[in-house]
């Protein structure tokens, strides 16, 4: 996967960027922020040897589309998203999302019908408290960060990007994570989309996790500084037949922290829901 995204799908909030790897069973990755589909620059190529891997960088981020007056609210990437299945013509996917890439493959599964073979969240937004230190400030206050001079802008979210991870980057990753929120567009694109995520987007749906109807596997850096290890034993606790994996010496960014272990447990069998009812 050389990070570039080869192919279009037009929404009216802009274009979405997106490519395919592989033959087999369709499998789709979901990103979350402040990333994009290069977070999956060492699982996708793994996973296009057994599979048809379905990438995709959310409105607003990455190589698709940043505009001024876009939606970027949980429920508009969801729309895209559920869009983006029809468009691709799959019916029951495999479905891995990161980060808020899980709210929008749970708000998907639980408020709009869509059906998956089966689910994984990786470190992944989807019920308690979620929006909490930096994030909440940068969110209650996008009017004044947006201001920020562009070389105090680049620090920033720099340093958000690093504090993702708990292994660190090497510099050319670094670089290629923060390329979309260089400059003055991406200031504006960075304190965009993080303006409007709510807090409310998860809780339309949180009463909803314990009728999850496919296998669901939950895996967690033990040292995710964003979403800690109690936001994953909540979800589990929430998703009766759900599995609970820990990647120890991983960060919020498990997919750069420990991809081949992620991959090992991405590769895994998954415990029928029936069994464990």
């Amino acid at each position: 996967m050389n990070g570039n995204l080869t192919r279009t799908y037009q929404t009216p909030d802009g274009t979405v960027r997106w490519d395919v790897l592989g033959e087999g069973d369709p499998v789709v990755l979901l990103h979350g922020t402040p990333f994009s589909s290069r977070i999956w620059r060492e699982i996708a190529p793994a996973l296009a040897r057994d599979h048809q891997v379905y990438v995709f960088d959310l409105l607003g981020f990455g190589q698709s589309e940043q505009r001024a007056g876009q939606d970027l609210r949980l429920a508009a990437h969801t729309r895209v998203f559920t869009g983006l299945l029809g468009h691709w013509g799959l019916d029951s996917p495999r479905v891995i999302a990161h980060d808020i890439g899980g709210a929008v493959a749970l708000r998907a599964l639980l408020l709009e019908g869509a059906r998956y073979a089966d689910l994984t969240l990786v470190d992944a937004v989807g019920c308690g408290d979620w929006g909490t230190g930096l994030f909440r400030l940068v969110r209650e206050n996008a009017h004044v960060f947006e201001q920020l001079p562009v070389y105090a802008h680049e620090a920033l979210a720099e340093s958000h990007l690093r504090f993702a991870s708990h292994t660190g980057y090497r510099p050319d990753v670094l670089a290629a994570h923060l390329d979309p929120w260089r400059g003055e567009a991406g200031r504006a694109a960075y304190y965009r989309q993080y303006g409007q995520l709510e807090q409310a987007a998860t809780d339309e749906f949180q009463h909803l996790l314990g009728s999850v109807p496919v296998p669901t596997r939950i895996i967690w850096g033990c040292e995710d500084g964003f979403l800690p290890p109690p936001f994953a034993e909540q979800l589990h606790a929430l998703i009766p037949h759900s599995e609970l994996h820990w990647l120890e010496g991983a960060g919020h960014a498990t997919p750069e922290d420990a991809p081949a272990r992620l991959l090992a447990l991405l590769t895994r069998e998954f415990r029928p829901v029936a069994a464990a009812a």
